[in-house]
């Protein structure tokens, strides 16, 4: 049974998140909180992850209702985790994730219209209905996707970062991934070109394990045996620590710190952030036989979105603001609901465009 990251060895906040000792392995069991909280700041941060929330519950009843085809991966439970991470990034990085991707998109200031439509296949989706909800993009605000296949981006995330320092860019790759991702060959072979191009200073990668501890259905337990998945950055050469997931104040002083050092070693480091969903791994997973209801509702009551409101609550905020940023991020997501079901389905004509990137000229058997 996974459990909640404050009933185990943990950190609830990090304290030297810079200062990874010499054997690659962040101070992961020590707790103290250096943040400072800010009022504000985390008020934004609250309204921004509780906009994710309505919008992946407006996604589900999308699914729910034979209006999103395919299949759905959301966000729910994990919102501190890109919320903290994406506030740390600077124009001219890079963003890269598997296919529990909306949130991302949406923090990078991806339009929630744009983004449901393309969920529900409309054209005026923000890929134009062509990729669906794993296949989000948006270059123009740093985010390179969004990948539906398991582990298959992290060779891609890796590479842009090479390419960054190669061309002797300032940004870095935020490169997310999960705990199921992380027993893929393909993420092995990109951790060592990892190590083995930071070593002269050629690979600006932040390495975002978001182990929600479940691949699918196979728990963290049931997949490995060493279930301290940061260790695997080691045999790579690659320092790491871990934070608690759920805690967006620990996790955002974790990421400024780490892109911080990752930007100015252009060498690659990791952080394993410990989150749960709550809810299934996809729209369509109703039954959930591999955990209990019982494990559920435990982690419920540390839900990222629930402890930033108390946070705020002891810190002066009257219910009433957070009461309109509940109603205003429901209007949001309502909204988005109803351009997409409104908007119209692409045209057959824009099938194979796209295919190619711009100037590059195909021949057609005559």
């Amino acid at each position: 049974m996974a459990t909640p990251p404050n009933q185990g060895k943990t950190r609830r906040t990090a304290a030297k998140s810079s200062q990874a000792p010499s054997n690659g392995a962040g101070d992961h069991d020590q707790a103290a909180d250096t943040t400072v909280f800010d009022t504000d700041k985390f008020l934004d941060m609250y309204r921004k992850m509780v906009e994710i929330r309505f919008f992946e519950d407006g996604a589900t009843r999308g699914f729910r209702t034979g209006h999103i085809g395919g299949y759905l991966h959301v966000y729910s439970g994990q919102e501190a985790v890109a919320t903290g991470f994406l506030d740390a990034y600077r124009e001219g990085d890079r963003i890269i994730t598997a296919y529990r991707d909306h949130a991302h998109i949406l923090l990078q200031g991806a339009d929630p219209g744009a983004v449901m439509a393309e969920l529900y296949g409309k054209g005026t989706g923000i890929v134009k209905g062509k990729g669906g909800s794993m296949h989000l993009f948006d270059a123009s605000n740093g985010f390179y996707g969004g990948y539906g296949i398991v582990g298959g981006h992290i060779p891609l995330g890796v590479g842009m970062a090479f390419a960054q320092a190669y061309q002797g860019e300032d940004g870095i790759t935020q490169l997310y991934l999960g705990d199921g991702a992380i027993h893929n060959g393909a993420f092995h072979e990109a951790a060592n070109l990892a190590g083995l191009w930071g070593k002269d200073q050629l690979c600006p990668c932040l390495f975002i394990l978001e182990n929600n501890q479940y691949g699918m259905g196979t728990s963290v337990e049931r997949a490995t045996a060493m279930t301290e998945l940061g260790r695997k950055f080691e045999s790579y050469g690659i320092e790491w620590e871990r934070v608690d997931g759920m805690d967006v104040v620990a996790v955002t002083d974790v990421a400024h710190k780490a892109v911080q050092r990752v930007r100015e070693t252009k060498k690659p480091y990791a952080v394993e952030a410990l989150s749960y969903r709550i809810v299934p791994h996809g729209a369509a997973d109703f039954l959930e036989k591999y955990r209990s209801k019982e494990e559920v509702k435990k982690w419920r009551e540390r839900d990222p979105i629930g402890q930033l409101e108390h946070r705020l609550v002891e810190a002066g905020v009257p219910e009433e603001k957070l009461s309109e940023i509940r109603d205003a991020a429901k209007a949001i997501a309502d909204a988005a609901v109803k351009f997409a079901e409104e908007s119209p389905e692409p045209d057959l004509s824009i099938l194979t465009t796209d295919v190619y990137a711009p100037g590059i000229e195909v021949e057609t058997a005559g």
